[in-house]
């Protein structure tokens, strides 16, 4: 991926210098009528697989196990110093030009239907940060979206586990890979800024197991893969030339690297469908290729559907 002319932004909170602390806690449930730890540690594994508050992800495979029903937001109480602007060092720059590059496709396309959109900000941390009205970022959680406060939390560590540990990208394609796991956040960020976050965990409030619960879930992320797919499109009209041999491979392989059957899969042995909260591997490699193809939210209607 061929960055250098890219727009940085400057919605960049860079907190990479603290020392991950920061207040708020994120409690993660288990126990007594909730989920076990084996389901939580599978949970913990799909979330680092690109998901919004991790929070939203839990309460969807716990409603109907006795668990908490809808996430808790807090109030952030960050007291950390941190820097604004557009970061300096490779990684920062690059995930700053992304963002703008988001912002400035998606601001085109909200427009075109008379909207008017506005970019999450990106807070970037090391181990652990105040997430705000989400509660505590931790790096074992993976990138999310934050829906209240309109924030994408990474800690940039993540991105080389993605090579390493669960070899989802390889070489120079992981920058596009990079690319790839911001515009899904932004993609939850669309569909917060379009109302549906908030129907669909009202929606998951009211199913009637957590099976409906949970494939309401994975509609959600599907979408988000395929939003992704269109800022690639839009992108690539934009600035002919950006993507680089092997570019689009190396999503692919990400999305196949973070299925829920491969995790699943990696993580207990076998694969249990109504417990998928992320798609399959080839449900995700197919909505990215839907939004990449197309390039309209239209054509990213997970819910319209019966065959994801």
């Amino acid at each position: 991926m061929r960055y250098d002319d890219f727009r940085r932004s400057d919605n960049i909170d860079d907190r990479r210098d603290d020392s991950g602390g920061g207040g708020g806690g994120f409690g993660i449930p288990g126990g007594g009528g909730g989920l076990g730890i084996g389901t939580v540690l599978v949970l913990g594994l799909v979330g680092w697989a690109l998901g919004i508050d991790p929070r939203v992800l839990i309460s969807g495979a716990e409603i109907f196990t006795g668990g908490q029903q809808a996430p808790t937001y807090q109030t952030d109480r960050r007291s950390a110093p941190s820097k604004s602007g557009p970061p300096t060092d490779e990684m920062g720059s690059m995930i700053s030009g992304v963002l703008g590059e988001i912002d400035d496709r998606w601001s085109e396309i909200f427009r075109e239907s008379g909207q008017t959109y506005k970019g999450p900000q990106i807070v970037l941390f090391r181990n652990a940060t105040n997430g705000g009205r989400c509660g505590q970022a931790q790096s074992a959680m993976g990138p999310f979206y934050c829906p209240p406060d309109k924030k994408i939390y990474l800690d940039t560590s993540f991105f080389r586990q993605v090579e390493t540990k669960f070899r989802g990208c390889s070489g120079n394609a992981c920058k596009f890979t990079t690319a790839y796991i911001i515009a899904h956040e932004a993609g939850h960020h669309v569909q917060n800024l379009l109302g549906i976050i908030p129907r669909v965990t009202q929606a998951q409030e009211r199913a009637g197991s957590k099976a409906e619960a949970n494939n309401l879930q994975v509609r959600v992320e599907l979408q988000a893969d395929c939003l992704s797919g269109v800022w690639v499109n839009r992108e690539e009209k934009k600035r002919p030339g950006f993507l680089e041999q092997g570019d689009i491979d190396a999503a692919l392989q990400t999305a196949a690297a973070i299925g829920d059957d491969t995790l699943q899969r990696q993580a207990q042995g076998r694969v249990v469908p109504d417990s998928f909260t992320h798609g399959s591997a080839a449900q995700r490699k197919r909505w990215f290729m839907v939004g990449y193809q197309q390039g309209t939210i239209q054509a990213c209607n997970t819910f319209g559907t019966d065959r994801l």
